[in-house]
């Protein structure tokens, strides 16, 4: 009966290490790093570095972009106010000037004799 028993615990015990050597290879071809998921794992690590860094540079040109629009922005303000203040100056002049005056091209074309 003793004999039986050690012979179905060995039995058992060579079974444990054949299921356990199947599992390493399983395992290992599971972390190759060329086909398995540990390259896919490596591969996207890779292409998340690559976007921050993409994203990075985005966000430098973007924010000298902004700081380009903004200056850009006041000056045409500045030249806004001047604009208006120039024409503001132009309707004080049409008002007062002389309504009896006759038009500059009608003289000048006299003086030509045309």
């Amino acid at each position: 009966m003793e004999f039986v028993i050690d012979a179905l615990l060995g039995a058992g015990a060579l079974g444990a290490s054949i299921y356990c050597l199947v599992l390493s290879r399983r395992l290992r071809q599971f972390n190759n790093l060329e086909n398995g998921v540990g390259g896919a794992v490596a591969v996207l690590s890779a292409q998340v570095d690559d976007l921050t860094k993409t994203l990075d540079t985005a966000k430098g040109t973007a924010d000298a972009s902004n700081k380009s629009l903004e200056s850009l922005t006041d000056r045409a303000e500045t030249v806004a106010k001047k604009l208006e203040l120039m024409v503001a100056s132009l309707h004080d002049m049409e008002q007062t000037k002389p309504t009896t005056a006759e038009p500059i091209f009608s003289h000048r074309m006299m003086k030509r004799g045309a």
